[in-house]
């Protein structure tokens, strides 16, 4: 058997020129929007297409199948943690509503929870949820199907209680020391972490604070949406006979809250918070073992004799995942292909050796971030990508690196979550049961923070400088 290549190109293969790789680049993103708005097609028959079109010009650049074949496998390697959260996800939604901690959830926000101050209380919880454990999809997966439950409940519009969820998780993914993708920027871009997060303080914060603003006088439109008291008596009644309701089945949340707070991994986090959910559903709700066995893959069964109940409730399990994970698969083979054969990084760095003016740089960068995310499909590699790019560009410019990682998650953190193919926003259409253009309208942090940040940076609001490294440093530097 032969050793199969850890490098996905040979001395036979051309770098693109940027003819090509605009060609390459734009023609994807062309055929995409084609295929999503003429011609309404499934995501997964135009990427599949796509990534014909991409493996079609790296053989134009004289790659063998094998080196394409490799690209596509080192990709799927990177990503493979990704792809496990997934298919945990969906074991952790199962595992939840089958020991009541989301019913439980339910009840109580039935009880409490007013429709005026629903849209903003649900911001803020989302929001101290992912700060907490650095994750917006554990975020989405466990909180935000609560919220989305009772949203749904008190007749507030799905996609604007989706927009809110993700707004919410996607402010702490950004904001938190122990969110994967603040670490990474920070790494991308080599500047200090917490250096990082007090820039994006300048952005971020105001940013907030206006899309708290907006949903706070939505809300205010939903004051007289209570439930009538018979149907919020039946909708109680039906839990209350299904589940049994206290304050001990939150157990499951607070011990991934807490674990994911301590620093443990977020795979263990969910497994181990899923085991004792199970148990609870075993023990205290009566289901059988072999019951919550199956369930892990078919999902919840669950019958309230209440149709809205039924519709919330009877979700979960890996199945329930398959068409999110058999996107992401696909959408990073292609991302893989295009980083793997330079064709992005070609097209990005003839763009940057045309900038001058820093606020264009910064610009830029933001947009690097979103085209990356549009044809990777993948913050991650947006993300490091990004920084790779543009460093050189913000040194030449006298920007802090902290500006550029700032610039870093305000393309890639925050818009993975309105593009349908990306990894992010297949998850949140996967778990909320809303479709990504119906939600991106509302899911307010995450398009205004960028075009906050763009704006800042034509103002020179926050526009840090970088500092000028003292000449007995430089010149003790190798």
């Amino acid at each position: 058997m032969t050793a199969i290549d850890t490098e996905p190109s040979s001395a036979s293969v051309r770098d693109p020129g940027l003819i090509q790789a605009t060609i390459c680049c734009l023609g994807l993103l062309a055929w995409i929007m084609v295929g999503i708005f003429i011609l309404q097609a499934g995501l997964h028959g135009i990427l599949m297409l796509g990534l014909v079109w991409v493996a079609l010009h790296a053989l134009a650049l004289g790659a063998r199948y094998d080196s394409i074949r490799t690209a596509m496998g080192m990709g799927m390697n990177r990503a493979m943690p990704a792809l496990f959260i997934f298919l945990l996800i969906g074991v952790v939604i199962v595992t939840f509503i089958a020991s009541g901690t989301v019913a439980t959830l339910i009840y109580y926000g039935l009880l409490f929870l007013h429709p005026m101050i629903f849209l903003p209380a649900g911001l803020v919880l989302c929001s101290l949820m992912s700060l907490a454990t650095g994750t917006s999809w554990g975020t989405v997966g466990t909180g935000g199907i609560v919220l989305i439950s009772i949203g749904g409940a008190l007749g507030i519009p799905l996609p604007l209680v989706a927009g809110m969820i993700i707004s919410g998780a996607s402010f702490g993914d950004k904001m938190s020391p122990v969110s994967d993708t603040t670490n990474l920027a920070a790494m991308s871009a080599d500047t200090n972490l917490y250096a990082h997060i007090r820039s994006m303080l300048y952005t971020t914060g105001p940013s907030y604070v206006i899309a708290l603003i907006l949903f706070t006088v939505i809300g205010y439109g939903y004051a007289d949406q209570t439930l009538p008291e018979a149907e919020l008596r039946t909708l109680l009644a039906g839990l209350d006979a299904t589940y049994e309701i206290n304050i001990l089945m939150l157990l499951p949340m607070v011990v991934l809250m807490g674990l994911a707070m301590w620093g443990l991994a977020a795979e263990a986090a969910m497994m181990i918070a899923a085991l004792v959910a199970m148990l609870m559903a075993i023990l205290i709700q009566g289901h059988a073992p072999g019951q919550m066995l199956t369930a892990i893959y078919d999902g919840a069964v669950t019958s309230t004799g209440v149709d809205t109940l039924d519709s919330l409730l009877n979700r979960g399990g890996i199945s329930a995942m398959a068409w999110t994970f058999t996107l992401a698969v696909i959408a990073i083979v292609l991302g893989a292909l295009l980083e793997a054969f330079g064709f992005l990084k070609v097209l990005i760095s003839g763009v940057f050796a045309r900038l001058r003016r820093q606020a264009a740089i910064v610009t830029a960068s933001i947009f690097t971030g979103l085209g990356g995310n549009l044809a990777l499909g993948e913050a991650y590699i947006s993300i490091i990508l990004g920084g790779q790019l543009c460093r050189d560009a913000y040194d030449e410019a006298g920007i802090d690196r902290a500006v550029l990682s700032r610039s870093l998650e305000e393309g890639s953190t925050l818009t993975t979550a309105l593009i349908p193919w990306t990894t992010a926003g297949a998850f949140y259409t996967a778990t909320l049961g809303v479709a990504t253009i119906e939600y991106l309208p509302w899911a307010f942090l995450n398009w205004i923070n960028p075009l906050m940040g763009i704006g800042f940076a034509w103002l020179g609001i926050a526009l840090i400088q970088r500092r000028p490294v003292p000449q007995t440093i430089a010149a003790s530097r190798p």
